[in-house]
């Protein structure tokens, strides 16, 4: 394989996630090193090394909740809203919406952009307010919401991880729409 990316000619758009930053109040910037807490983190973090190590030529797109309908992450959120399940209060992400996310891979597929790339919504909400803006859109009652912190849930997971998409913004035709324009009702 040459520098310039696969033996059949074709492109690679890796897609990675925000899991692989541990947390913290201030954003993560595009070429932040990874910073796990768990194994899901870890594995996305190896998964990301064993890219670069191929292909250098390779987009990695870091991204974040990925929202639409029929969605894992609606989903959730209609069953922690029906009392099946608990949305947390202290794990902030910024959700994209699936057809922003295909739009801007389909962008890089095509453009000469290697490395690193953080694409996500440019709304930093808890797991519980998106729930709260899926209740709003749908007309559900979000009384029967459950939330809690993640912290006394005993499980290891990353609370505070936004990803700074901002030259992501400048460098796309896409438009990363925020979750509170997507589920306003």
């Amino acid at each position: 394989m040459g520098s310039g990316g696969c033996e059949a000619g074709a492109r690679l758009v890796h897609l990675s996630s925000d899991a692989l930053h541990g947390g913290r109040p201030e954003p993560y910037g595009d070429d932040e090193p990874p910073s796990p807490i768990h194994f899901y983190g870890a594995a996305k973090a190896a998964a990301e090394t064993a890219v670069r190590a191929i292909d250098p030529s390779a987009v990695l797109v870091r991204t974040s909740l990925i929202v639409g309908e029929g969605s894992k992450q609606i989903q959730l959120c209609r069953d922690a809203l029906a009392g099946r399940g608990t949305l947390f209060t202290d794990e902030v992400r910024c959700p994209i919406d699936v057809t922003d996310l295909a739009d801007a891979v389909l962008e890089l597929a095509s453009s000469s952009y290697a490395g690193l790339l953080n694409v996500a919504g440019p709304d930093a909400v808890s797991r519980a307010t998106l729930g709260l803006l899926v209740a709003r859109r749908d007309g559900l009652d979000p009384g029967g919401l459950t939330t809690a912190a993640g912290a006394s849930s005993g499980l290891v997971r990353p609370t505070y991880v936004r990803l700074d998409s901002a030259r992501a913004a400048g460098l796309l035709r896409t438009r990363l729409r925020g979750v509170t324009e997507l589920l306003a009702g």
